[in-house]
């Protein structure tokens, strides 16, 4: 008895000692992870933060050699073509997560997924390439709907991957119930489903703006960039990662400074937006107890 004891604690102790080995190796990790996001954005802001000042949020970009200026145009035609984009993609790519997850046992919907996962797989340069083949090409040039149109495309497989993985955690009981009431099938997603589902709804919309915000390659093929304001859609526009493709590009101090101080107002982007749809998410949730 004694000998099976101690053998007993001897796992005991080795299981333990495994554990907190594991545990280590999880600590560790995270910490790396979170210390090179802290060293980018470190770098980022204090190269960056110099550059913001009034005229670099109001001024138009000044010609080449000149150092002033600012990336007004650029703002405006992200947030332009961000809006346009999402107007598109968010529709088809909830519709067809709906009809994955709802009508996932036909063969069309099996299909649908394949096709959705392939374009999720995509690098965007041949996104940007097939809008410029396709519409740039034979219908409207260089344009920021051939823009919006290229981020939406990059945007719908993102959503449509997102939220059919949040819409398989609504319990099958719970559409069963509404269905065994007579409630007709689209009622039933339309009213019970995606209220369920609405924060992570949300999350994925925002993964999906976020990653259309930094893409560059896209836009070099279709809106071209503009250097002066422009709500036009249907002639080039400027944007926030083409113009900081252009400055880090430039051999000039001044528009490499630029260029840092506008990949800060990008990453500042992104966490607003972040921290806004977390903030009313939060709050619907509070207010639907």
């Amino acid at each position: 008895m004694p000998a099976m004891r101690n053998i007993e604690l001897e796992r005991i102790r080795t299981r333990k000692l495994k554990a907190q080995f594991f545990y280590g190796l999880i600590i560790i990790a995270t910490v790396l992870s979170v210390s090179i996001l802290f060293i980018i954005i470190s770098h980022i802001f204090i190269n960056g933060f110099g550059a913001l000042n009034l005229d670099f949020f109001t001024q138009i970009p000044k010609p080449y050699g000149e150092e002033g200026g600012g990336i007004a145009p650029a703002i405006l035609g992200t947030l332009i073509m961000l809006g346009v984009a999402a107007l598109i993609a968010i529709p088809i790519g909830v519709a067809t997560a709906i009809f994955i997850v709802e009508y996932g046992e036909t063969k069309l919907a099996t299909a649908v997924r394949f096709a959705v996962e392939m374009l999720a797989e995509l690098p965007s340069i041949v996104v940007g390439i097939f809008i410029w083949a396709l519409v740039v090409r034979n219908l409207t040039g260089y344009s920021g709907f051939a823009g919006s149109l290229a981020l939406s495309v990059i945007m719908i497989p993102i959503i449509a991957r997102s939220v059919e993985e949040i819409l398989k955690l609504v319990p099958d009981t719970l559409r069963e119930a509404a269905l065994a009431l007579g409630t007709p099938r689209w009622k039933v997603v339309l009213f019970i489903v995606i209220p369920t589902v609405l924060p992570g709804l949300l999350t994925s919309i925002l993964l999906a703006v976020a990653r259309a915000a930094g893409e560059t390659a896209p836009l070099l093929l279709t809106s071209l960039g503009n250097s002066f304001f422009n709500f036009d859609l249907r002639r080039p526009m400027a944007a926030m990662p083409l113009q900081i493709y252009s400055y880090a590009i430039a051999p000039y101090d001044d528009w490499h400074k630029k260029a840092w101080g506008a990949t800060l107002l990008l990453i500042a982007l992104v966490g607003i937006i972040s921290g806004a749809v977390k903030y009313f998410t939060r709050r619907w949730n509070h207010e639907s107890y």
